[in-house]
């Protein structure tokens, strides 16, 4: 599928708390076929209920999956940001006698490679490299292409489509608006936050809308969670792109999928996330009939305009 140029219109475990609707599609990566250390890891965690602490910690270990069998408890402490004490209540939470169990369970269902030494790479390499490895997770989560295609059916079908970004999200929630307002008749962008934004999505219930997408990305703004439960409220059908499935917002979630942010530089990079939007703008283009025609119809008036210079 083409567009102007710059149009390329060609997930991570659960607690109970978030494994109804609002994980839906993020657990499908690990009871669905997708062998990998992350999704066998997502299946440990799975019908446990934890605690805010200890989905962090979760969440810490899928993103360093490979990793993970080789840590110290002290270790793993320091990679989630939590005491010590925390990993070994987790492992408890998890059914081990302690952390050490929990570790030698890990080499036995979850064997990998010792990760090779990443000492010569600088700080500036070593972001890029935690990048590739965000990219590659997302690349096992979508073998289960289900989940994507779902959402892409949920924001085709919605006339209007309200997209929700704040903050560090904003961005995301702006390209994917960009591009999709290309083959979709009617994309509304919620890229600023206030009292209004409650009324923007009362004025797209009342013209028919029926899902918004969010995107959502650390720190996650308490505005965003509160949007999300007003838009359910609402009745809208929530799709949210998350840096994790235990982000804040996958309670207030129907469908949730996960994509890795890059923590490794000052500010946090969202490769992962940007290009599972771009996954989404593919999987909603299936359920346009009229998108390939509404590109066609944009090239030629763009050539008309003389818009891009060839």
């Amino acid at each position: 599928m083409s567009a102007d140029r710059d149009t390329s219109v060609t997930s991570d475990g659960t607690s109970s708390e978030a494994s109804s609707g609002a994980s839906h599609g993020a657990s499908h990566g690990a009871s669905h076929g997708v062998d990998s250390p992350a999704a066998r890891l997502q299946a440990l965690f799975e019908g446990h209920r934890l605690t805010p602490t200890q989905r962090r910690i979760a969440h810490s270990m899928v993103r360093r999956a490979a990793d993970v069998p080789f840590l110290s408890s002290v270790e793993l402490a320091e990679l989630a940001g939590v005491s010590q004490p925390s990993v070994t209540r987790f492992a408890v939470a998890l059914g081990f006698d302690g952390y050490p169990a929990l570790r030698r369970h890990l080499r036995e269902v979850a064997p990998v490679e010792q990760p090779a030494d990443a000492g010569s790479y600088n700080e500036y390499q070593q972001a890029v490299e935690a990048e590739i490895e965000n990219l590659r997770h997302l690349a096992e989560v979508l073998a289960d292409p289900r989940p994507v295609q779902k959402a892409g059916r949920l924001l085709a079908a919605s006339r209007p489509l309200p997209v929700l970004g704040l903050r560090a999200a904003a961005s995301q929630a702006y390209g994917f608006s960009y591009f999709a307002a290309k083959v979709h008749p009617d994309v509304r962008l919620l890229h600023e936050g206030g009292t209004m934004i409650q009324d923007r999505i009362d004025a797209a219930v009342r013209a028919g809308a029926s899902a918004l997408l969010c995107f959502a990305l650390p720190r996650h703004p308490r505005e965003v969670v509160d949007t999300l439960a007003y838009a359910k409220e609402a009745g809208l059908t929530v799709v949210t792109v998350a840096d994790s499935a235990f982000a804040p917002v996958a309670k207030v979630s129907d469908l949730l999928l996960p994509a890795a942010v890059g923590t490794g530089l000052a500010f946090d990079t969202a490769c992962a996330p940007m290009l599972l939007g771009r996954v989404l703008l593919e999987a909603m283009c299936d359920d346009l009939p009229d998108a390939q025609a509404r590109l066609e119809e944009f090239d030629a008036r763009a050539a008309v305009r003389g818009l891009f210079v060839e």
